[in-house]
C-alpha cells in the first residue's frame, strides 16, 4: 500500500499531483486477482466522467475488468505506453498509470479510501 495514495473500494487508486490532475490506476491487488494483462483501453482525452462511472477497461489472460473513475472531472491525458504494454501494470500497479483527470472538485478525493481503509476491504475480500 502507498500512504501518498487514495483508494476505491473497486481496486483504483487516485494521487493528486502537484499541478492540481489527479493520476488513476489500478491497484496491484487488482491486478493480481486479474493476472497477466493483455489489453488496456482508456477513455478518449476531454471525454467527462462522473464518479463510479465506468471508463476505462483493463483485460487480462482471465478476464476483462471495467476500471471505474475514482471521483467526477475530465479526462487530460492517457498511458499510450499501455497500449503495447500491458504487462507494465503487472510489473508495477502503483507506477503504471492509466488515465489522468482534472477534478470538477479537488476535495472529492477525501471521500475517498485511505491505505489502511482499502487494506480492510481487501482483508474482508479474502474471507
Amino acid at each position: 500500500m502507498n500512504a501518498n495514495l487514495k483508494y476505491t473500494a473497486s481496486h483504483e487508486w487516485a494521487r493528486l499531483e502537484a499541478d492540481g490532475t489527479v493520476t488513476v490506476g489500478i491497484t496491484d491487488h487488482a491486478q493480481s486477482l486479474l493476472g497477466d494483462m493483455v489489453y488496456v483501453e482508456n477513455p478518449e482525452i476531454g471525454r467527462k466522467v462522473a464518479k463510479g462511472e465506468e471508463c476505462a477497461v483493463v483485460e487480462s489472460v482471465k478476464a476483462a475488468s471495467d476500471v471505474y473513475a475514482p471521483i467526477s472531472g475530465e479526462i487530460v491525458d492517457k498511458n499510450e505506453e499501455l497500449d503495447g504494454s500491458p504487462e507494465k501494470i503487472n510489473e508495477d500497479a502503483f507506477s503504471a498509470w492509466l488515465f489522468r483527470m482534472k477534478p470538477d472538485n479537488a476535495s472529492d478525493l477525501d471521500s475517498l479510501l485511505d491505505a489502511a481503509a482499502y487494506q480492510a476491504v481487501v482483508d474482508s475480500e479474502a474471507h
